[in-house]
C-alpha cells in the first residue's frame, strides 16, 4: 500500500481519481470515450486532429496455441526449448494465450479507447512449411481478428514477419538464403489477398537490424547462430530484399488502396547538443549508421562507405536486388526505445557516436537507455533526409518488473514517466512540422519477450501469467488520458 505521502504525490500527478479503487481495476467502455474531467492541469502539448493513437504486439510474443490449428513450428519454438537459451527456459507456448482469448483483449483495447492497434501474422500458421499449401485455419483467425477489431472501432495495421520465421525455412537456410526471401513474398501477396479489403495498412518486417544481428551475428535469439561477417551482411541483403519483394507483392495482390511500409528500429541519431556543427553530424550520421537496412530500402543503393568499409565481407547483389529494395513506400514505421548520440568529428565520416557511460540511466533492460530525444531527431532526420510524408512510431515503451500492490494495482510510475517525457519529445517534432501521424506504444500488454522470457514486463496491462487475467496499470490510466484529450500536460 501507499503510504499517506505518496498517495498524495500520486494524486497531485496523475489525478484523485488515479487511486480510487472503484476505478483502476476497470476501464469501462463509457469511460473511454468520455472527455475526462479528473485533471487540472491545461493540455500544453496537444496533437493534431486525426493524429492515431495505438498498442502493439507480435504474433509469437502473445498468441501461444503453438500447436493448434494447423501451425507449423517456428524457430522461436525450436529455440526456446533449447536448455539455457532464454531465461528460465522461458516459451511462447501458451504466453498470453491471445489465440484464445482475442475478443476479451480487442474489448480492453476499446475501454482504453485504442484507436488503431498493430499486430502481426505468424507466418508458420498461414503456411506450416515456410511455402506450399496455405492453411485455411490460419487465415481465418487473422480474419476473424480483423473484424472484431474494426467492430471495436478500431483500425488494423498488420506487420506480416515479427521474427517467428516457420521452421522448415530455416532447416532449408533460413535467412542466409535468398529462396526465403522469394518465399517471403509469397506469403506477403497471400495475406495481402486475404486481408486488403479490410486491412488498409502493412508493415513488411518488424526490426530487420535486430533478427539479423542479434539471431545470425550474436546467437541471442533464434536461430542462435554467429555467422562470420560475409554471412552476416548477405543475411541482412536478404532481409532488405524481402521487404523489397514483398512491398511488390501487396501491392499486386492488394484489393483497392493499401499503404506499405516496414516497422524497423532504426538508430535515431541525435546532436548531443544542439548546435550546427553536431546537428550536421547527427544528419550524416542518420544515413551511415543504417547503411545496412533503412538507407538502401530509401535510395535503392548502399553507401559507398558500408560497401567500402566491409570491403570483401559486402553483400552480393544485383541491379534487380537494388531495384525492388528500394521498392517505393507510403510511409517509415520506427521502433524507439534509445537515442543514438553523435557528435561532430574530424574524421573522414564526419561525425562520431558517443558511448554511453555505465552511469547512462535505463529502464529495467540493460539495452533500455532512456533518451527520449530520439522520439523527437529520429522522426525528424528521416522525414528530412528521405522526403518521407508518412511516419508512424510502431514501438515505444518501457520494461520493468512490475508487480501488482496488496489492493490489486499496478503503480508503474517509472513507465508513466518514461511515456510523459518520450511523448512530449514526440510532440515538439509534430508542432514543427515532423510528419508522424501516429503512435503505438509496446506493449498492449505483458507478454513473452523473447530470450528474457517473462522476467521483464513492457505492458499497459499487467498479465498474470497463471490465471491470464489482465490489470491495467497506472500507464494504462495515463494513456487512457493521453488518448482521451489527445495531449498531455
Amino acid at each position: 500500500m501507499l503510504n499517506r505521502f505518496s498517495r498524495r504525490t500520486f494524486a497531485r500527478l496523475f489525478g484523485s481519481a488515479a487511486l480510487a479503487p472503484t476505478v483502476l481495476p476497470a476501464l469501462s467502455a463509457e469511460a473511454a470515450t468520455t472527455p475526462s474531467t479528473t485533471g487540472t492541469a491545461p493540455i500544453a502539448h496537444a496533437f493534431p486532429k486525426g493524429f492515431l493513437w495505438g498498442s502493439a504486439t507480435a504474433s509469437y510474443q502473445v498468441e501461444g496455441a503453438v500447436n493448434v490449428d494447423g501451425r507449423g513450428p517456428s524457430i522461436w519454438d525450436t529455440f526456446s526449448h533449447l536448455p539455457g537459451k532464454t531465461n528460465n527456459g522461458d516459451t511462447g507456448d501458451v504466453a498470453n494465450d491471445h489465440y484464445h482469448l482475442y475478443k476479451q483483449d480487442i474489448a480492453l483495447m476499446k475501454s482504453l479507447g485504442l484507436q488503431t492497434y498493430r499486430f502481426s501474422v505468424a507466418w508458420p500458421r498461414i503456411f506450416p512449411t515456410g511455402t506450399g499449401t496455405p492453411n485455411p485455419k490460419g487465415i481465418d483467425f487473422y480474419s476473424r481478428l480483423v473484424d472484431e477489431l474494426l467492430a471495436a472501432n478500431i483500425q488494423p495495421y498488420c506487420t506480416l514477419f515479427h521474427w517467428d520465421l516457420p521452421q522448415a525455412l530455416e532447416d532449408k537456410g533460413g535467412w542466409q538464403s535468398r529462396e526465403t526471401s522469394e518465399a517471403f513474398a509469397n506469403y506477403a501477396g497471400y495475406i495481402s489477398q486475404h486481408l486488403s479489403d479490410r486491412v488498409k495498412h502493412f508493415m513488411t518486417l518488424n526490426e530487420m537490424k535486430s533478427f539479423v544481428d542479434i539471431g545470425y551475428r550474436d546467437g541471442r535469439h533464434a536461430p542462435g547462430l554467429k555467422l562470420s561477417p560475409d554471412k552476416v551482411n548477405q543475411v541482412r541483403h536478404h532481409a532488405v530484399l524481402a521487404h523489397g519483394l514483398g512491398v511488390q507483392a501487396i501491392r499486386a495482390h492488394a484489393k483497392g488502396n493499401v499503404k506499405v511500409g516496414l516497422a524497423e528500429n532504426a538508430e535515431a541519431c541525435a546532436p548531443v547538443i544542439e548546435t550546427s556543427e553536431h546537428i550536421a553530424a547527427a544528419r550524416t550520421a542518420m544515413r551511415e549508421e543504417n547503411a545496412g537496412y533503412l538507407t538502401p530500402i530509401m535510395e535503392g543503393k548502399y553507401t559507398e562507405h558500408y560497401l567500402a568499409h566491409h570491403g570483401p565481407n559486402a553483400p552480393k547483389f544485383t541491379d534487380a536486388d537494388m531495384k525492388a529494395i528500394g521498392s517505393p513506400i507510403d510511409f517509415v514505421g520506427l521502433n524507439n526505445y534509445t537515442t543514438t548520440w553523435v557528435r561532430a568529428d574530424s574524421g573522414p565520416r564526419g561525425y562520431a557516436v558517443v558511448p554511453a557511460p555505465s552511469s547512462y540511466p535505463h529502464m529495467m533492460s540493460p539495452w533500455l537507455r532512456v533518451g527520449p530525444q530520439g522520439l523527437y531527431w529520429g522522426p525528424k532526420l528521416i522525414a528530412e533526409t528521405w522526403g518521407v510524408k508518412e511516419i508512424y512510431i510502431t514501438e515505444n515503451g518501457a520494461s520493468s518488473t512490475d508487480t501488482l500492490t496488496p489492493d490489486g494495482h499496478v503503480y508503474d510510475s517509472d513507465r508513466v514517466m518514461y511515456l510523459r517525457n518520450y511523448l512530449t519529445q514526440l510532440h515538439r517534432g509534430v508542432s514543427e512540422g515532423v510528419p508522424v501521424k501516429g503512435y503505438f506504444c509496446w506493449s498492449f500488454m505483458d507478454n513473452y519477450e523473447w530470450a528474457d522470457g517473462y522476467a521483464y514486463r513492457f505492458g499497459l496491462h499487467y498479465v498474470d501469467f497463471q490465471t491470464q487475467k489482465r490489470t491495467p496499470k497506472l500507464s494504462a490510466h495515463f494513456y487512457k488520458e493521453v488518448i482521451s484529450r489527445n495531449g498531455l500536460a
